[in-house]
């Protein structure tokens, strides 16, 4: 949401426009007040002089008393508000428009025998004068034009000045009335035409806000084909550019960190692999050590005893060997170094290969061995890591085997479909393992019982090598307690040729 601004441009376009037409108004009031009553009087001049020139020229052509002239006359002297009076050398009227003419009459021989220097013309011409006098017997203010004729009649015309006073004042009313709504009028246009002008800025504000804080989504869009759409066109090819460098950035950042991660989680991987492996050959090393020096030093003579010296030097060499071909499997399992190929298999085949290649193993610990009858179950997996994953539980079943409650020791295959997948557990009757070391089973080098490793010469890297390779192919995998036993099981992808496989064939 746009923040609230102190100043913004809708408020001020309002104002100083609205200022601007207040000010016209009034200065056109003002003007019009100063100057609207001397406009009513400089056309009353006009019209004075002429009615004087219409009545002068009628006189010359002996046409004043026609009946034509008078209606002419009476019409310009009722629209205009005129009187007008027209006397002879005898003092005899020729033609008047007042009834009061005597007054009339009076007023005009004041003016021509008594003079009236004390008031300033308005205007003075070759035989007439136009002046603004006030009447003393009615005390009212005439705009009065009064001399001769070309043909030596005398003239008074008169207006008053009223009249004009109340059409001035009436005109400034109306102007001030009608300027105050204009003004009104005018502030709400104002304010309607500059919301519809700041409306694509105000878009472009909340655009711009968004882009501040990294939201690119939010385009502009205007019809008004001025400078604001050639801005708003400008912002949305930065919005574009910005968004595509954050984009190539953040996606830097998150190879440079996966990056970080991946050197940071390779040389914990290193050091874990260095201790530990340090740690598995210090007792093979000690060992082969010592009974070489031993041999060396002729500490038995008889041959039965170096015959057991050699044998022990032997066997932590296999051992050694054994623990570093592990290793470096591992290793190129958890770098990521080696393919996992995909391929249309039978899992009944592998199964059978791996228990026959246990076979003298089964026999040796006298276990009683089941696995599944002979059918063929296809399935798709990489065939080498399936044997590797199905030799090593095999191995660990065999040695960590224990006498159920039949009194014979137990290890026995189990497949089954689950779903769109194959299962298969590889049970050993014995000990349950315990909940809280389950999840360290499959850490390098974890040894539940470090002991009976030793004894058939585990390395405690069999599991990370399971975990290694089914994370590689990316199933499933896990163990399980039972009543008497445990078992360890992973998942492959099936196919629609699944047979039945309940049965289960002793060995």
């Amino acid at each position: 949401m746009i923040r609230f601004l102190k100043k913004s441009i809708k408020r001020e376009y309002t104002f100083v426009f609205g200022l601007l037409l207040t000010l016209c108004i009034f200065l056109i009031s003002v003007v019009n007040m100063l100057t609207l009553e001397s406009a009513y009087m400089y056309n009353k001049q006009k019209v004075l002089l002429t009615c004087y020139n219409d009545i002068d020229e009628a006189a010359a052509k002996g046409d004043i008393s026609s009946v034509k002239f008078d209606e002419s006359l009476r019409q310009i002297s009722v629209i205009n508000n005129i009187e007008v009076l027209v006397i002879d050398a005898d003092k005899q009227i020729v033609k008047s428009t007042d009834p009061e003419s005597s007054l009339m009459t009076k007023r005009l021989l004041e003016f021509v025998f008594g003079g009236n220097d004390e008031v300033d013309p308005m205007y003075e011409g070759e035989r007439i004068k136009i002046q603004r006098t006030v009447d003393p017997r009615v005390h009212i203010d005439y705009l009065e034009l009064w001399g001769s004729l070309t043909n030596g009649n005398l003239i008074l015309i008169r207006t008053p000045v009223q009249s004009m006073k109340e059409a001035s004042y009436l005109a400034n009313m109306i102007f001030i009335r009608f300027g105050i709504i204009a003004i009104i009028a005018g502030l709400i246009f104002i304010f309607l035409a500059t919301c519809r002008i700041t409306q694509p800025i105000m878009k472009l504000v909340e655009i711009s806000e968004k882009m501040t804080k990294l939201d690119f989504s939010e385009k502009y869009y205007g019809n008004t084909g001025n400078e604001v759409d050639v801005l708003g066109e400008h912002m949305n090819k930065l919005s574009d550019a910005l968004e595509g460098t954050i984009v190539e950035l953040k996606s830097a950042n998150a190879k440079l960190q996966h990056d970080i991660d991946k050197k940071t989680e390779i040389d914990e991987m290193r050091k874990d692999f260095l201790s530990n492996v340090s740690h598995e050959l210090k007792t093979p090393i000690a060992l082969i050590q010592g009974y070489a020096e031993g041999l060396r030093d002729c500490v038995n003579d008889d041959d039965e005893s170096r015959n057991f010296y050699c044998e022990v030097i032997t066997d932590e060499a296999d051992r050694m060997n054994r623990l570093v071909k592990n290793l470096l499997q591992l290793n190129e399992l958890e770098f990521g170094n080696t393919q996992v190929e995909i391929e249309h298999f039978d899992l009944m085949e592998l199964i059978r290969n791996c228990a026959s290649s246990m076979d003298i193993l089964i026999k040796q610990n006298d276990i009683a061995f089941q696995m599944p009858d002979k059918i063929s179950i296809p399935v798709w997996a990489d065939e080498f890591k399936v044997e590797q994953v199905l030799t090593n539980y095999l191995s660990n079943a065999i040695h960590y085997a224990k006498s159920g409650s039949e009194g014979t020791k137990a290890v026995r295959i189990d497949v089954v479909k689950a779903g769109e997948v194959v299962r298969v557990s590889v049970y050993n009757s014995g000990d349950n393992i315990p909940e809280e070391i389950i999840p360290n089973l499959w850490t390098k080098f974890y040894k539940a019982d470090k002991a009976r490793t030793r004894e058939y010469g585990g390395s405690g890297i069999g599991l990370s090598i399971v975990k290694a390779c089914m994370d590689a192919m990316g199933h499933d995998y896990g163990v399980e307690n039972h009543p008497g036993g445990v078992s360890f099981w992973f998942e492959v992808d099936g196919t629609d040729s699944l047979g039945s496989f309940d049965n289960a064939q002793k060995v």
